[in-house]
């Protein structure tokens, strides 16, 4: 008789990863990445007290991704801020912030990549005016929420409705 042990999948949540990611930061000492990790764990644990009113405590991957694309959205309008007023080093600090939530997040279509799935919700919904993006972004946010960066959706929707 041969045994066979079975092996149990371990599946971690979003907010596990990341809190994971930051207890190794912190025991190697990782200056670059630590602080960033911090901000991010602090703003799921606000997330998470802020839904204890709710009937729905916990958080799901779902909620920790918007608010990681609430965080880096609030660091891009720094940058812009800081290209404006000349200041370099603290432009490069939110630019490397940027790419430590980016690297949490699923990874943004390409500009052409846009522009088909754009194009392809434009046919499917039936639209061809301007006045009815809304129904074609919708339609986006419906299917590729995660992958579409909506202000580029929004510019591309425009040329191609005009």
């Amino acid at each position: 008789m041969i045994k066979v042990k079975k092996k149990k999948i371990l599946i971690m949540s979003f907010q596990t990863q990341i809190e994971e990611k930051l207890n190794q930061s912190l025991k190697n000492k990782n200056k670059n990445l630590y602080p960033t990790l911090r901000l991010i764990v602090s703003a799921i644990k606000d997330a998470v007290i802020a839904n204890r009113t709710k009937e729905n405590k916990d958080l799901t991957d779902q909620d920790v991704i918007g608010i990681l694309k609430k965080m880096r959205k609030q660091r891009n309008e720094s940058c812009e801020i800081y290209k404006k007023a000349g200041r370099l080093e603290l432009l490069e600090t939110e630019t490397k912030e940027i790419e430590i939530i980016n690297s949490f997040l699923p990874k943004q279509l390409n500009e052409e990549e846009t522009k088909k799935l754009c194009e392809a919700a434009i046919k499917t919904v039936g639209v061809s005016s301007i006045k009815d993006m809304g129904k074609v972004i919708s339609e986006l946010k419906k299917i590729h929420a995660d992958v579409l960066d909506f202000k580029k959706v929004g510019a591309i929707i425009k040329t191609v409705l005009k």
